[in-house]
């Protein structure tokens, strides 16, 4: 592990891709702030004090608490947050315009250059879900016109198209 000094100096391009940092936690796009942190290249507990003192910047369409099963649910989910689960607090979940506002309360060169990337990444993470809903009223119409014809093979793409379904896990032990 590099020392603390060498980390806090990398560049947001050296950082791992922001999309891949963004969550789906109650309906909402979010990053926990302790990724944030890492993009804007301070501590988490500098956001957190940042956020605690500008509480009326922060509404909560900007930025909320996880309850405990949601932070156990983020922490199973992804890896890299592996470090939360001890953690006596629950972290702060941040909206896309909760990420903005943190870079500029927080008021850092290095803030400002990541929330550009994080404004970035919404967009992107917007558009594809924008292309898929599109993706889904091209099969639609189609289907409509030919009626009963070719319903088999409409809905086999919609079977491929659909996520996965997630099989019961088999108990392990003796029963």
């Amino acid at each position: 592990m590099a020392p603390r000094a060498q980390r806090k100096a990398s560049t947001v391009a050296g950082a791992p891709r922001v999309e891949s940092l963004i969550l789906v936690v109650r309906g909402r796009r979010v990053m926990i702030d302790a990724d944030l942190a890492a993009l804007y290249g301070v501590p988490t507990r500098r956001l957190n004090e940042q956020v605690r003192r500008n509480a009326e910047r922060f509404p909560p369409d900007f930025c909320f608490r996880l309850s405990r099963a949601e932070k156990a649910e983020v922490v199973a989910n992804c890896d890299h947050l592996a470090g939360l689960k001890f953690s006596p607090s629950l972290p702060h979940a941040f909206t896309e315009h909760g990420a903005i506002m943190a870079a500029h309360v927080l008021n850092s060169p290095r803030a400002v250059q990541a929330s550009v990337h994080v404004v970035r990444a919404f967009v992107r993470l917007r558009e594809v879900l924008a292309s898929h809903r599109a993706l889904v009223a091209r099969v639609d119409e189609p289907e409509a016109r030919y009626d009963g014809q070719f319903k088999v093979v409409f809905d086999a793409i919609r079977r491929l198209m659909a996520p996965p379904e997630a099989k019961p896990k088999r108990r392990i032990g003796f029963v």
